[in-house]
């Protein structure tokens, strides 16, 4: 059992440091109240998903799922 935490516990920091490389990577959010008078369309494009801001955000969210549930795990005392 002490093998398999030390697994995650390495998987763990590698999740840890993709997030952190990831969330860094983005582009920020600059347009601020733009979005309310019209600029929507911008944020809300069909092809937002194919570019490369949206393949970050999908990678974010699955990083993030995958920090949230290896900590989780790793603070149960099962091991």
């Amino acid at each position: 059992m002490a093998t398999l935490k030390i697994v995650l516990t390495v998987i763990f920091m590698l999740v840890c440091i993709v997030l952190t490389t990831i969330v860094l990577m983005q582009e920020g959010k600059q347009q601020g109240l733009g979005t309310i008078s019209g600029a929507a369309e911008s944020y809300w494009g069909k092809n937002k998903g194919r570019s490369m801001e949206g393949t970050l955000e999908k990678i974010t969210k699955v990083t993030a799922i995958l920090f949230l549930v290896l900590a989780v795990v790793l603070n149960m005392n099962i091991f």
